[in-house]
């Protein structure tokens, strides 16, 4: 398919370590006239969810991004569901990141291996960190409040959990049964009625993606309306993806949180040779711009460029969104 420069890549990235069961990263970037954009839905996604993600990129592609009042967002590391000695090293390479978002509940692992996990953040951390953790939904209500008591003092103290049950009406027992302030993610973002959360006062943050949600003017009309302080964070993006959510971030009248847009710190290799990585534990506001070098490093083999174009194809016919330029 022919975006409107003519330009279509399909990436196949390695990431340095398994996150979300993943060992690499695959996606499309394309370019528009407002700059490059990012289609990147995960594979299990079906095309209506999909159709959300070709949104954001269409925005960033054709439409643009509205004028930031911020040059500079402050992000959390990203810990794996990984061994203590990987956890303590992923925290200690990352830019000066001060706070970290540690994967718990992952399947196959234990309550130690996650008690081991944090003490080791903590370690690399200091005493002034934060950490949070972030379930994906993983628990049922009465697991959730009984690890989270053993998880806050491994930590030194929690700043949040994100998404500890799949359910918002489960959120809401949990926000009620535990001092550990609650973050919606899934609840928001793959939700038929995201505003069930703001209904039952199941959330004391909200997290925001901009791509499951199609786009950075949607997700500023949602943040409006629900109405809770914002964690922007990324969908495993590239740096191309990760601009869309650091313009969101720059953006939002208030940003209280550091942000989870410091992923591509995952990537073992990216699709530009300049990618979005933090600096003092922050992420300048700019454009991503890919490059020939970089690109050769995470060009995808024919079979997996076959079947992004497909359901790029797909996913753009299916749902009236309009990618060629004139």
């Amino acid at each position: 398919m022919r975006a409107y420069s003519g330009v279509v890549f399909v990436y196949s990235a390695k990431l340095k370590l398994k996150f979300r069961g993943l060992t690499t990263r695959q996606g499309v970037i394309f370019e528009g006239p407002a700059g490059w954009a990012e289609f990147a839905p995960f594979a299990e996604y079906g095309d209506a969810e999909a159709a959300h993600w070709l949104q954001a990129a269409h925005e960033a592609a054709f439409e643009g991004f509205p004028a930031p009042v911020r040059s500079h967002i402050p992000v959390n590391v990203t810990v794996p569901a990984t061994s203590a000695q990987n956890a303590f090293a992923v925290v200690t390479r990352s830019g000066g990141c001060t706070t970290a978002k540690v994967k718990v509940a992952e399947k196959g692992q234990t309550l130690s291996d996650e008690v081991a996990r944090l003490e080791a953040v903590r370690a690399a951390l200091g005493p002034a960190g934060k950490i949070r953790i972030d379930a994906n939904g993983g628990w049922d209500v009465e697991t959730a409040v009984a690890r989270l008591k053993v998880l806050d003092r491994a930590a030194g103290g929690l700043e949040y959990v994100e998404q500890p049950c799949a359910s918002v009406e489960e959120l809401a027992q949990v926000r009620r049964a535990s001092t550990v302030l609650v973050a919606a993610d899934e609840s928001i973002r793959r939700a038929s009625d995201p505003y069930r959360v703001k209904e039952l006062d199941a959330a004391d943050v909200m997290v925001v993606k901009v791509a499951p949600l199609g786009g950075v003017t949607r997700c500023l009309e949602l943040v409006e309306e629900i109405g809770l302080p914002v964690v922007v964070s990324s969908a495993l993006d590239s740096s191309v993806g990760l601009s869309a959510g650091v313009a969101l971030a720059a953006a939002l009248p208030s940003l209280p949180f550091a942000c989870g847009l410091a992923t591509s710190e995952l990537f073992a290799s990216d699709v530009t040779s300049h990618p979005l990585l933090p600096v003092d534990g922050k992420i300048e506001v700019r454009a991503v711009k890919p490059d020939a070098a970089a690109l050769a490093e995470v060009t995808a083999n024919a079979q997996d460029v076959q079947w992004w174009t497909e359901r790029l194809n797909r996913v753009a016919s299916s749902h009236g969104i309009e990618l060629l330029g004139s």
